[in-house]
């Protein structure tokens, strides 16, 4: 133990006798660990960034969309498009045997000018179920949203957006109560949904109009096609049984076999952020690939270091070797001085990259620091001083005393 002690004191003396030089020598490992935390960091970060944004969208949710493009096999193998064939009854018949939903809501949109107070604008009106704001975890800041009643009755009732409410009423509680226009319809304002915020696409998730999915079909579609059907599975262990259960009941009412291409398509939720979080990690671990490349360089720096120190400390070496130095001790001596060197600049990388990390982060740059990555920077860091440093550590110890006293 006192020779190891012994041994740890020669080793910081000689590194901090050339500061410049070891600080040089370690930075190829300072930047490299640094690099690899905080790339990771970033990747991770924007992998969450992705999963929030989509469970923003509601939970365990399956969303049916009409299919506008359908393959038609020989001749070519063309593609063609096809109308819209997702109805109503469609809905109706998902609502009443699909056995996996907790919540269920068919939904139409377009965009109309709808006028206000304050003026016309351009919005994009919904007609959904009551169910829809639990689906899209959506709560309302002032007032109620309609129900079923107002569903079957096709009450002319609206629930505005944040944006649209200021933007034809100067804010939320001015437009409760008031009456808007769309197309030539008179709607009135029950409620105003809190703020969402902007969707990943870019687009005002609170610059929309939810009204009664029966109203908007009758009184300004005219039409009983619908743009979307969106379900909540109960539980998340169930999205795949409830999807092609969804897919049964929709190829029974349309007529379709097993084999038939589908004129519509499901999309499961847990399958796109599963793609989504898997593209992230991919490239995560592509720029740390990268970013790691800076570490090889690193390594390569303190093996050409203490290439160097071997040479330039030869009659040193010589010295203790006369005076009973084995050359195991000499090997454990140049060897520690690698790993010290080595194991700094990581610890100095290390807290580089949370620096970084935390400037990115009040940026407005989602960033995760990963523990067991800071850990595995810190042992790789160290595993290369023994790498690197082992074959200058070797040359030391096979010098020959004789020779080594000779040196000049």
């Amino acid at each position: 133990m006192h020779f190891l002690a012994l041994l740890l004191v020669l080793c910081f003396r000689n590194i901090f006798r050339n500061r410049l030089r070891s600080f040089l020598t370690a930075l190829g490992i300072i930047i490299g660990v640094g690099s690899v935390i905080t790339m990771v960091a970033i990747g991770t970060g924007a992998q969450r960034e992705i999963e929030e944004r989509i469970t923003a969208m509601g939970t365990n949710l399956i969303q049916i969309m009409p299919r506008r493009m359908l393959f038609r096999p020989g001749q070519g193998n063309t593609t063609f498009s096809r109308p819209n064939r997702l109805t109503q009854e469609d809905a109706q018949k998902l609502k009443a045997e699909a056995s996996y939903i907790k919540a269920f809501s068919a939904v139409t949109q377009r965009t109309f000018t709808v006028s206000g107070l304050r003026g016309s604008w351009s919005v994009t009106v919904m007609g959904v179920e009551p169910d829809y704001l639990t689906i899209r975890n959506w709560n309302l800041l002032e007032g109620i949203c309609f129900d079923t009643a107002d569903l079957t009755a096709r009450n002319r009732v609206a629930v505005l957006g944040l944006t649209t409410a200021t933007n034809l009423f100067a804010g939320a509680q001015e437009a409760l109560g008031e009456r808007i226009r769309i197309g030539s319809n008179h709607f009135t304002v029950i409620g105003v949904l809190e703020k969402k915020g902007v969707a990943g696409s870019g687009n005002d998730q609170d610059d929309v109009i939810l009204a009664p999915l029966d109203t908007v079909l009758t009184r300004l579609s005219n039409t009983r096609n619908i743009s979307l059907i969106t379900m909540q599975v109960a539980r998340k262990e169930y999205m795949d049984a409830a999807q092609k259960e969804a897919d049964l009941i929709l190829r029974e009412l349309h007529h379709l076999s097993e084999r038939d291409n589908g004129d519509f398509e499901i999309i499961n939720q847990a399958e796109i952020i599963d793609m989504a979080s898997e593209t992230s990690r991919s490239l995560t671990t592509l720029l740390a690939a990268i970013a790691g490349v800076s570490l090889v360089v690193g390594g390569i720096g303190i093996m050409n270091i203490m290439l160097v120190s071997v040479t330039e400390r030869t009659r040193e070496i010589g010295i203790r070797m006369a005076v009973g130095a084995r050359k195991g001790d000499i090997l454990v001596q140049f060897l520690l001085e690698s790993i010290v060197l080595s194991l700094l600049g990581g610890l100095v990388g290390i807290g580089l990259g949370l620096l970084v990390s935390r400037i990115l982060n009040a940026l407005q740059v989602p960033t995760g620091i990963n523990p067991l990555v800071v850990m595995a920077a810190a042992l790789v860091a160290a595993l290369e001083g023994v790498a690197f440093g082992y074959y200058p550590a070797r040359k030391a110890a096979r010098l020959y005393p004789i020779e080594a006293l000779r040196y000049e």
